[in-house]
């Protein structure tokens, strides 16, 4: 076995969990921007009031739901 193919083997390669987390939150920023746009008619529609889409846009992005982090 060459030299360098053993010394590659033993480097690893950085966690995916945190590009996993980048593009989670990227993606709760994107919906809670949508989420904060909608007037109240849509938001009737999804069952939502304006005050928890407001609690709800105004959360930080590192704040994703539970069953994102899978």
């Amino acid at each position: 076995m060459p030299v360098s193919t053993t010394i590659f083997s033993r480097i690893q390669r950085p966690r995916s969990s945190f590009w996993k987390f980048l593009l989670l939150a990227q993606a709760a920023r994107r919906e809670r921007k949508a989420l904060a746009k909608l007037d109240a008619t849509a938001l009737d529609d999804i069952g939502l009031t304006c005050t928890e889409a407001h609690m709800e846009a105004a959360k930080p992005i590192w704040d994703v739901p539970a069953n994102w982090r899978r």
